[in-house]
């Protein structure tokens, strides 16, 4: 396919747009496309004709112009936003042009495999970029997931801080328990658990730049005696615990091992044990072309992996496991706030990250990474819930002070960022 043709069916796709607007620049020329009124606009000056050929092979191709610097936009969000909306006639054309795109792979070579081999490789290839890199833009806690904001006046630190009050709560800790968590990040979980609610802690990861680091801040903290900080396939573990926790981890997984996982988890619980999942997930009518995909997220940033729809999960739940859903609260809202603040915190500390060694090309791919990811959530095109599963003996505490206050107090974390969300 040549340039001008891949222009010319760009375009014609463009023309579709009605309620957003997008200008084009390009030498010396603007095109405009869509309503001048529009609250969602973004403006878009390209410097290489090649870039239409490219975007018409998806996110990758947009993606990998990007970080070459073919084309700059004013705001990325924005731009992605206007994307996720208009998709379908975006979809049909790349369908239509399969053949000459030569996007068409057989299922099994799209993406990485997630065995035991694979997985470390994957997880190495995000993870062990470096801690420095992401603690230019990631809070004290280093927590690398969703934040519970009260308020967009809340900083960062204290939001990531009431996410983990949550999920200790929910899951009734206290001395008496042993808790696993599937995925240590680097490390704020497992000290939070053990020096607010006196519990005993494995953790385990197999990111080894992660593993120093929270080993390091579990010995800073004191706590050795309570927290075992593991370098282990979450397959490999054994034993029984009474709580498990697994925040944002079960996306590294890959869609063939989503049954494993679960099966794992469960052999894992004691008879009443409790089990808090914490998930990025995709629409069930996107989960087979998630599946499917090869996209700019699951080959250039996370290798590997693949969004659980929460139909995959509950089936996985029933299939594979005793354990049922006893709670489960959707914060995707709270997710677009959170990778907002990374994204500002990182465009913020570019000239460090250039310190760090980190190039251009590089910088341009996580900045546009973290505002494909942050239009994901505004547009609802992927969520993030949080779940809580019990095994077949646990039975629940009665409520202090009725179910009343306790149902006010869960939507008094989230009602102000939604009602945001809603109305921008």
């Amino acid at each position: 396919m040549t340039n001008a043709l891949a222009r010319r069916i760009l375009f014609r796709l463009l023309s579709g747009i009605r309620d957003e607007r997008i200008e084009i620049f390009e030498r010396g020329r603007r095109y405009s496309f869509g309503s001048p009124d529009a609250k969602l606009h973004a403006q878009v000056s390209v410097r290489s004709p090649h870039v239409y050929r490219q975007v018409l092979r998806g996110s990758t191709g947009l993606a990998e112009t990007y970080v070459e610097g073919a084309w700059e936009a004013d705001d990325l969000v924005a731009l992605v936003r206007i994307a996720a909306r208009n998709m379908a006639p975006l979809d049909r054309a790349r369908q239509a042009w399969r053949h000459v795109l030569r996007t068409g792979q057989h299922l099994a070579d799209m993406v990485p495999h997630n065995d035991r081999d694979g997985s470390r490789e994957n997880i190495a290839a995000h993870y062990d970029l470096g801690n420095t890199l992401f603690s230019l833009f990631l809070d004290p806690t280093m927590m690398y997931s969703c934040a519970l904001f009260e308020s967009r006046e809340m900083s960062l630190e204290d939001a990531q801080l009431a996410k983990l009050e949550r999920i200790c709560k929910r899951l009734e800790l206290g001395p008496e328990d042993h808790l696993l968590e599937i995925g240590t990040g680097w490390g704020a979980m497992a000290v939070h658990a053990a020096a607010r609610y006196g519990c005993r802690v494995t953790t385990t990861t197999i990111s080894s730049e992660q593993h120093a680091v929270a080993v390091e801040r579990v010995r800073a903290a004191g706590l050795e005696d309570r927290i075992e900080v593991l370098l282990e396939d979450y397959r490999d573990l054994e034993g029984r615990y009474s709580k498990l926790v697994s925040i944002e981890m079960i996306e590294a997984v890959g869609w063939q091992y989503f049954d494993t996982y679960f099966e794992r988890c469960s052999q894992l619980l004691e008879p009443d044990g409790l089990m808090f999942l914490q998930a990025i997930t995709i629409d069930d009518r996107a989960y087979e072309g998630e599946k499917a995909s090869k996209s700019f997220i699951n080959t250039q940033i996370f290798p590997g992996g693949c969004l659980p729809s929460l139909e995959v999960i509950h089936r996985c739940l029933a299939g594979e496991t005793d354990m049922r859903t006893v709670w489960l609260d959707d914060v995707t809202h709270h997710y677009a706030e959170t990778v907002a603040r990374w994204r500002e915190a990182f465009v913020s500390s570019s000239e460090r990250a250039e310190a760090l060694g980190y190039d251009l090309e590089f910088r341009r791919m996580w900045e546009l990474y973290l505002s494909y990811v942050e239009a994901g959530f505004l547009e609802r095109r992927i969520g993030d819930v949080q779940m809580v599963f019990a095994k077949p003996d646990w039975r629940a505490s009665p409520p202090s002070g009725g179910l009343g206050p306790r149902l006010a107090a869960e939507h008094a974390v989230r009602d102000p960022i939604e009602q945001e969300s809603r109305a921008a």
